[in-house]
């Protein structure tokens, strides 16, 4: 990273805080998880500000699976309340995305930074697409697959989730509808989802990222801790106003403007690691 001086950790600081906007201003806007904007923000701008390329997608997305965390306990157990989050679900898909969190978990420690981008890339590209085109599209079936292609998905859902610094919400809400299953009740399960993904997430990206050279400063193994204490507050104050664009905007301009930004920056991250 570029020589470290006040006015560089005051400008790291600044970019944290306007990722943290960022991402509760088009959270409260689609109902989307943090995560999929957190990751790609903090790979754009960890580059403008040199960090050791090597680093900077773990960095994003260890940091992202922390803020996870504190947003995702909040959102679950306000869900919960409501009676949104299905339990029975839960506890048949609970094993299955644990595994599938370790195994990620011990992916994303053991490959390159440039396979994680690959690996955001290409799954972003696949959410835009789904965003853009499947909105009206028939569901492929009345009700979720039995053994084990239930199992396999929650695996999938969990391996990749925390490969991509995302909670549940961007592959599991996909997924549920098309197989029926009822929006509210998907957001609200997803919600405590991501906490199955995030907590180990969280602490497996601690783990591997101890020592690491080349981190950006006031990193604890690849979790940032100003990123931490900035995008929580930053994105947990800017989800309202988010809330309120969304009745001011058209939800398909939305949709559509969205899946434009994952696609750009699917596209983009695929072109950084292959051209």
């Amino acid at each position: 990273m570029a020589e470290l001086d006040l006015m560089n950790i005051l400008g790291f600081a600044a970019g944290l805080l306007a990722t943290g906007v960022i991402a509760g201003i088009v959270a409260g806007l689609l109902g989307v998880g943090g995560g999929i904007v957190i990751v790609p923000v903090l790979y754009y701008m960890f580059t403008a500000l040199q960090v050791d390329p090597s680093v900077i997608m773990h960095v994003a997305v260890g940091t992202s699976l922390a803020t996870i965390i504190a947003t995702g306990t909040s959102s679950a157990r306000a869900h919960y309340r409501r009676g949104g989050v299905d339990m029975d679900l839960l506890k048949r898909w609970g094993a299955p995305i644990a595994v599938g969190v370790v195994a990620g978990s011990v992916v994303s420690g053991l490959v390159s930074g440039a396979v994680l981008t690959a690996v955001f890339g290409v799954v972003a590209l696949l959410v835009a697409f789904n965003m853009a085109f499947r909105q009206n599209a028939a569901a492929l079936a009345d009700g979720l697959p039995g053994t084990p292609v239930k199992e396999l998905l929650g695996f999938v859902i969990g391996g990749f989730s925390v490969m991509m610094g995302i909670g549940g919400g961007t592959l599991s809400v996909p997924i549920l509808t098309l197989y029926s299953y009822p929006i509210r009740k998907a957001v609200g399960t997803a919600s405590a989802i991501g906490l199955i993904i995030a907590i180990p997430g969280t602490l497996a990206a601690i783990y591997f990222g101890m020592g690491v050279p080349g981190r950006p400063p006031f990193s604890l193994g690849y979790v940032n801790l100003i990123g931490l204490g900035l995008i929580i507050p930053a994105s947990t104050l800017s989800a309202p106003l988010g809330a309120k664009l969304a009745h001011t905007i058209p939800p398909k301009l939305l949709k559509a403007l969205f899946a434009m930004f994952l696609a750009f920056t699917g596209g983009k991250m695929l072109w950084d690691v292959f051209l």
